[in-house]
């Protein structure tokens, strides 16, 4: 794979993000799928990466934008930051309830790249931001 061929991937990863189409993005990963997430487990599996994306879109509403995606020469590693607005929805368990608040965050992530597909994804976000913002503090 190419550098150009996996900002392309990736792009389309996140184009489905903004779209709230869980299979576009499910598209885009390939077999042995990780997410690793900077405040939570590691998810293993298209399968559960899929139901945490049901749950993810039915608590909270969220757009990326300013993408900018690098790469490795080879295209078999890539980053990306984005801002991200969103509004939560539907109170998460342990954390704040939710009211329809809106927040704005900075978001890194990591991918691994393998066959033209995604095998890992690694998310960091600051939890305490948006905690802060929620709370309106």
């Amino acid at each position: 794979m190419t550098a150009a061929a996996t900002r392309k991937l990736i792009t389309r990863y996140y184009d489905a993000f903004n779209a709230q189409d869980a299979e576009g993005m499910l598209d885009c990963l390939g077999a042995g799928f990780v997410h690793d997430v900077s405040q939570g487990e590691s998810r293993k599996g298209k399968d559960k990466f899929a139901a945490f994306l049901a749950h993810m879109n039915s608590s909270y509403k969220e757009v990326l934008s300013d993408i900018v995606v690098m790469t490795n020469a080879d295209g078999s590693r890539a980053a990306a930051e984005f801002r991200l607005k969103g509004k939560y929805l539907k109170t998460d368990p342990g954390l704040p309830k939710a009211r329809g608040q809106t927040y704005k965050l900075r978001v890194g992530a990591f991918f691994e790249v393998k066959r033209g597909k995604i095998t890992r994804v690694s998310t960091h976000y600051n939890l305490k931001d948006w905690t802060r913002q929620v709370l309106g503090k």
